[in-house]
C-alpha cells in the first residue's frame, strides 16, 4: 500500500510497504480518500454516544458528595468540556490533514521508538477506562436479570463485588470482542443508532422521576458539608482529565473525516452541552433516590433496581447500550492502535484491541469505585496530570515548532526527520517528566500510597492543578530545548 494523502501532506515519495517495514501496517498507514466519509452528524453522534454513559451520570453527583452545589456541579462539568475541547479540535485537525492516528502523530515528537512511550500509557489508561465501563455494564445486567427474576445475589459484607456480578463483568467484556473485530466502521453505526435511543431514554427517565418528586423539592437538596470545603480545582483537573484521553488520540477518529469542518463541527455540538446535561440527569437521579429511598443512589442500576418495574428494566438495557457504545469507542479503538504502534508488523488494530482487552480483566473497578472521592480526585486527577504533559508536547511541536507541516514518509521510515537519538527524542522525554514528576508527591498523597503529613503543602496543592501544570511545564520546556526543522 502507497501513501495518498493529498497535497497538503509534505512527503517525499511512497511509504515503505507494509511487509518489510517495521514501522507500518495496513492499520497505521494514512487512511485513503475512499476512507474519509465521516461527516459532522458522525462525530456528533460518537460523541453523543460517549457522553451518555455510567461515568458521565455520576460525574456531578460524586461531586455533590464531596460538598459541591448541583449548579456549581454542573457548570464545572460544562467549563472542564469547554477546556478539553480546545486541545481536542486542535489535535483534532491533524485527522483531516494528514490521516495518521495518534501514535503516528507521537513519532513527530517522541520519535519513531520513543512514541511507544506515550502510545503504551495512552493504551494502559484506556483499559483502565475499559474495565470501569465493563463494570457498570456489569452492574446494569445484574439489575435487569434479577427484576427478571433471577434472583441473584448483591456483595457480601465487605466485599465490593459478588459473583453473580463477577460473571456478568466477564459476560459484558466478551460482547465487546465482536466489535474491535468487525474495526471501526462497525462502530460508527452503532454510534449513530444508539445515541437517540440514549437521548430519549435519558430524557424518559428525567420525566418519570419528576412525576414522583416535585421539582422544587428535587433541587433544593443540601450540599454535603466536608472538611476543609469543596476543592474547585482538584475537581475542575479531574474532569478535564475526564476527557484528557480522547483529547490525545482524536486523530484516530478525525482522520476519517470528509473535511475539518466536520471533525470540528461534529465535536463542539457532540461534547460540552451533552456532558452538562447528561451529568445533569444523574444529578436528578442522585437525588431523587435519596428523597424516594432514603439513600442517594450514585450508579443508575441502583436506582433502576429500586424503582423495580418494566420500564426500570428497560433502563437498564439502555445502560447496557450506552456503556457499550462507549466503551468500543473510547477505550478499545486508543490501545488498538497504540499496542499495535509497539510492534507494527506483529499486531494490527485487531490484535491491540484483543491485547487491551485481556488487559482490562486485571483492573479491578469495583475497588477504585469504592470511594467517590477516590473515583474523581485520585483516577481522573492522576491520569489526568500524566496525559496533560504529552498534549503539551504534542501541540507545541505540532503547531509551534514545525508550523503543522509533517513528513509523513519519515513517520514511517529510520533515518529521517523524527529518528532523532536511535528513534527517541530525549528533549521529549525530559519534558514529560519536568511536567509529570512534581505532581507525584501530591498523587502518591492523595492516593494513599504515602502519608500525607510527609509531603509538602506546595506539592500536596500542586496536584489539585495537575493537567494545567504539566501541560505548561511540559510544552514550554520542549518549545525551548526542541530541534527547529
Amino acid at each position: 500500500m502507497t501513501n495518498s494523502i493529498g497535497s497538503t501532506a509534505q512527503v517525499a515519495g511512497p511509504i515503505p510497504a507494509t511487509g518489510p517495514n517495521p514501522l507500518a501496517n495496513e492499520d497505521l498507514l494514512p487512511t485513503t480518500a475512499a476512507q474519509r466519509h465521516w461527516a459532522w452528524k458522525d462525530y456528533a453522534a460518537l460523541w453523543v454516544g460517549m457522553v451518555v454513559c455510567v461515568p458521565t451520570y455520576t460525574m456531578a453527583s460524586a461531586m455533590l458528595d464531596q460538598g459541591f452545589t448541583w449548579q456549581k456541579a454542573v457548570w464545572l462539568v460544562f467549563l472542564a468540556n469547554c477546556i478539553v475541547l480546545v486541545p481536542m479540535l486542535l489535535i483534532g485537525r491533524v485527522g483531516p490533514k494528514y490521516g495518521v492516528p495518534f501514535p503516528v502523530l507521537a513519532r513527530a515528537s517522541f520519535g519513531v521508538k520513543g512514541a511507544n512511550l506515550p502510545a503504551v500509557l495512552r493504551g494502559l489508561v484506556a483499559c483502565g477506562w475499559f474495565s470501569i465501563n465493563c463494570y457498570f455494564g456489569a452492574l446494569a445486567l445484574h439489575g435487569f436479570l434479577n427484576i427478571m427474576g433471577a434472583g441473584l445475589a448483591g456483595p457480601a459484607e465487605g466485599e465490593t463485588i459478588s459473583t453473580s456480578q463477577f460473571m456478568c463483568f466477564l459476560a459484558f467484556w466478551a460482547l465487546h470482542i465482536w466489535f474491535i473485530w468487525k474495526g471501526l466502521e462497525s462502530i460508527r453505526v452503532l454510534e449513530v443508532i444508539a445515541a437517540p435511543l440514549m437521548i430519549g431514554a435519558s430524557i424518559l427517565l428525567v420525566v418519570v422521576l419528576m412525576m414522583k418528586v416535585p421539582a422544587g423539592e428535587l433541587f433544593n437538596l443540601p450540599a454535603k458539608v466536608v472538611e476543609g470545603g469543596p476543592k474547585t480545582w482538584a475537581a475542575l483537573t479531574g474532569l478535564v482529565g475526564f476527557w484528557a484521553t480522547l483529547a490525545l488520540n482524536i486523530p484516530d477518529f478525525t482522520r476519517f473525516a470528509k473535511s475539518q469542518k466536520d471533525q470540528i463541527v461534529g465535536q463542539a455540538i457532540g461534547l460540552p452541552i451533552p456532558m452538562a446535561l447528561f451529568s445533569m440527569v444523574g444529578i436528578i437521579g442522585f437525588s431523587a433516590s435519596s428523597i424516594l429511598y432514603g439513600k442517594a443512589q450514585l450508579f443508575p442500576d441502583g436506582l433502576l433496581t429500586q424503582m423495580g418495574s418494566f420500564a426500570a428494566g428497560v433502563g437498564l438495557l439502555v445502560i447496557l447500550l450506552a456503556n457499550l457504545t462507549t466503551n468500543v469507542a473510547a477505550n478499545l479503538v486508543s490501545p488498538s492502535y497504540d499496542f499495535s504502534q509497539v510492534a507494527p508488523s506483529k499486531i494490527s488494530f485487531r490484535t491491540g484491541g484483543l491485547i487491551a482487552a485481556v488487559i482490562g480483566l486485571l483492573f479491578m473497578p469495583w475497588k477504585l469505585l469504592a470511594t467517590s472521592g477516590g473515583y474523581l480526585f485520585t483516577w481522573l486527577g492522576g491520569y489526568g496530570t500524566l496525559l496533560g504533559a504529552i498534549a503539551g508536547i504534542l501541540l507545541v511541536d505540532y503547531y509551534l515548532v514545525r508550523k503543522s507541516v509533517l513528513k509523513v514518509d519519515d513517520l514511517y521510515r529510520r533515518g529521517g526527520d523524527y529518528e532523532y537519538s536511535n528513534g527517541w527524542n530525549m528533549q521529549a522525554l525530559i519534558a514529560f517528566a519536568l511536567g509529570v514528576l512534581p505532581c507525584l508527591p501530591g498523587y502518591l498523597a492523595v492516593s494513599g500510597v504515602v502519608d500525607k503529613a510527609a509531603v509538602p503543602g506546595l506539592l500536596l496543592n500542586l496536584f489539585d492543578f495537575g493537567w494545567f501544570f504539566s501541560l505548561a511545564v511540559a510544552g514550554g520546556y520542549y518549545y525551548l530545548t526542541a530541534k527547529r526543522p
